[in-house]
């Protein structure tokens, strides 16, 4: 059986979901996005998934035709509809259909379309033994020209600075901001560890101050590991014990080379294997219940 895309009130199979080729995100990459995580029957962090979303709408001036609980309950449904227990879940708000200007006044309605499905950004083998990185040429955005906190649907910055990897035969690429500080790479935010103190790049610099990197750090304060947001150099990443990204997709992932020098010693480091433990450990057990428990079983 196909898996079924909400959109707009309807669902339609995989194969046949459409939008019109005058809908603005297609247009102009106008409309906000987040992606999502489900584990064995929870999706994790799903409010704060979607008060992300809804702050993005906000900022760029879309009116969401739901409100956040209409919103909550038709992820969970779709989700349901779909038999899904642990899933990727791609939620997307575009400004509509309008016509080929650029005048977002000419789109009457918002739309609205949620994908479940599965995802896999890296092997197995990645999470063991580290990825390779580069840090790229193309610069992040400024945030004087456009908020990094609003998640949007134009994301080709990223995909030049994903070309620079792919080029150089590596898993990612990491962007530095106009003046050389760290921003993040093209999916994920960077930590890097020294002396047992975690370090990410401060959010002035100009970052999506993403949920996983909020969970981390969580997690290191519960661990009695310190956590510290700076303005970081390449040279703070080159000479970390360790470094690893995290994101929605990817979880947490180390970073055991960039641009051919090895962090640490060029293994997975002790504090990288210890979040990413506690990281898994808390999926299993916390989030909103996609399938209400069997009352036979209670």
């Amino acid at each position: 059986m196909s898996l079924e895309v909400y959109i707009d009130g309807k669902y339609y199979p995989k194969e046949q979901a459409r939008i019109s080729v005058y809908d603005h995100g297609l247009l102009y990459g106008d409309g906000v996005f987040e992606g999502i995580r489900a584990y064995s029957g929870r999706v994790f962090r799903l409010d704060e998934h979607l008060e992300r979303l809804y702050a993005s709408a906000r900022s760029v001036a879309i009116e969401i035709p739901m409100t956040l609980p209409e919103m909550r309950t038709t992820v969970l449904d779709t989700l349901r509809r779909n038999g899904l227990r642990d899933s990727y879940i791609r939620l997307m708000v575009t400004r509509g259909v309008g016509d080929l200007g650029l005048d977002p006044r000419k789109c009457n309605r918002a739309s609205i379309i949620v994908i479940t499905d599965t995802i896999k950004l890296y092997p197995a083998d990645a999470y063991e033994h580290g990825l390779r990185i580069i840090i790229a040429s193309t610069r992040k955005n400024s945030p004087d020209c456009l908020s990094p906190r609003i998640k949007s649907m134009n994301y080709l910055n990223n995909i030049l600075a994903k070309i620079e990897a792919i080029g150089a035969g590596v898993a990612e690429s990491l962007m530095l901001d106009k003046n050389g500080f760290l921003t993040e790479c093209t999916s994920e935010n960077i930590f890097i560890v020294k002396n047992r103190t975690l370090y990410t790049p401060t959010s002035v610099v100009g970052i999506l101050e993403g949920i996983t990197r909020s969970v981390v750090m969580e997690l290191a304060q519960r661990a009695g590991i310190e956590v510290q947001m700076a303005f970081l150099t390449p040279h703070d990443l080159y000479t970390a014990d360790e470094s690893f990204v995290t994101g929605t997709g990817a979880e947490i992932l180390p970073v055991v080379e960039v641009g051919q020098r090895k962090i640490g010693d060029g293994k997975v480091g002790p504090i990288t294997r210890q979040l990413l433990g506690a990281f898994r450990e808390l999926t299993q057990r916390e989030g909103t219940l996609i399938f209400e428990p069997d009352a036979a079983s209670v």
